[in-house]
């Protein structure tokens, strides 16, 4: 059974640093694109940024570009999002979900959603 689990959530101040983590068990990723995506209390959930299975190609939302990094270590069955210069509207619980190879398709392609992990951006 394909299971994902985020952890590296928590409460930073504005302008500092946070790493997710986006372990596997009972599959191995290799075969597996990874994204990552948030949801703000009353907002839709929207996709933050996305690896591809073979770590050869990544996006990200506009709202995060230069500021998050995506990474995947295949070996320790680990898709990672380095959060930095965080802002107060990054605050959202953050999920990863998986889909076969490639990062193209929307949302609903995306399978194996974990239990999310919690940001706060304050001072």
């Amino acid at each position: 059974q394909l299971q994902l689990v985020e952890s590296g959530g928590g409460l930073v101040q504005p302008g500092g640093s946070l790493r997710l983590s986006c372990a596997a068990s009972g599959f191995t990723l290799d075969y597996y694109a990874i994204g990552w995506f948030r949801q703000a209390p009353g907002k839709e959930r929207e996709g933050v940024s996305c690896i591809s299975s073979s770590g050869g190609s990544t996006n990200y939302a506009d709202s995060v570009k230069g500021r998050f990094t995506i990474s995947r270590d295949n070996a320790k069955n680990t898709v990672y999002l380095q959060m930095n210069s965080l802002k107060p509207e990054d605050t959202a619980i953050y999920y990863c979900a998986a889909r076969n190879y490639y990062c193209s398709g929307a949302i609903p392609s995306f399978s194996s959603w974990g239990q999310g992990t919690q940001v706060t951006v304050s001072s």
